[in-house]
């Protein structure tokens, strides 16, 4: 019987690369290069998207440009690796847009997956500005079906991509600014010694993001499902949270009451806070909004 590992101990010998791996790979690093993206981000997907009862499926004609398309006209966000097929052929992949997850995969006449007709059902995508998508759609040779104006249910347009799909883009209305209630935390603040070996760390191990805040040695930071502030210096460690109150200054007074120390009031352009410390020496802030 012959040795399981007998192919192991022979030479190695060159191979060439399956030629469809080869012309995605020259693409993914084409598109990295040129956009200036670090390669760990391309293929991160939107934290908030997930699949939804309804979750359109597309057959489009060419797979690797439509997700190229749609990236550029929507702001689509990638999910994961395309599958391959044996033949080449991209057999399923996903993009985030939004919220939303979107499914597709080339085209598969002998299983009837085909795109459209020149009828057939439209997808409704809501994009920041539905003048911008439909024109930057239009330059990457999509073909019009209803220029963008203003109707009952808001600004829009449709067309028809390359790949045989007709989207409506409709103008996404704003999303109204949900003010927290009364005791909850509605801003993290971690305090810690130095900031960049914090950067460092927390960068690394939870994949928190930091920009340049409003002070120094202070920096604002974003992560899945968490949003906040890291502040360094000679304070003390740990969350620092603030929290919501209808009434500052009753607030304050019954912060004294219960033997902690309630700071001075302060006017900032998002609210009246005051800095305080509970019975126990924790810190915290109260929050008023601004009136």
């Amino acid at each position: 019987m012959p040795e399981p590992f007998d192919a192991l101990r022979r030479p190695s010998e060159r191979v060439h690369p399956d030629p469809d791996f080869a012309a995605e790979l020259r693409d993914n690093l084409r598109r990295v290069i040129l956009n200036g993206a670090d390669m760990t981000t391309t293929e991160a997907p939107a934290t908030s998207a997930e699949l939804r009862s309804l979750t359109p499926y597309l057959a489009v004609s060419d797979a690797r440009a439509a997700l190229d398309f749609y990236v550029e006209v929507f702001g689509a966000v990638r999910r994961a690796e395309p599958i391959l097929m044996d033949d080449g052929r991209i057999g399923h992949a996903e993009l985030a847009i939004g919220d939303a997850v979107l499914m597709l995969a080339e085209e598969y006449p002998e299983i009837g997956h085909v795109a459209a007709s020149e009828g057939g059902a439209s997808v409704r995508v809501e994009v920041p500005d539905a003048d911008a998508s439909v024109t930057r759609a239009l330059e990457l040779g999509a073909t019009l079906i209803r220029a963008v104006s203003d109707s009952p249910y808001g600004r829009g347009g449709s067309f028809r991509d390359p790949f045989g799909q007709r989207w409506l883009v409709s103008q996404a209305t704003p999303k109204p600014s949900v003010s927290p209630k009364p005791g909850e935390a509605m801003y993290f603040t971690f305090q810690v010694p130095e900031a960049e070996p914090a950067k460092t760390f927390y960068g690394a191990v939870l994949g928190w993001e930091f920009t340049p805040g409003s002070v120094s040695d202070a920096w604002s930071f974003s992560g899945p499902g968490l949003e906040g502030g890291l502040w360094a210096g000679d304070r003390q460690v740990g969350w620092k949270l603030m929290y919501a109150v209808d009434d500052l200054e009753a607030a304050r007074t019954r912060v004294r009451e219960q033997g902690g120390r309630a700071g001075a009031v302060e006017n900032h352009p998002y609210g009246t806070t005051a800095d305080c410390t509970d019975n126990q020496g924790i810190e915290f802030w109260l929050w008023e909004r601004p009136s």
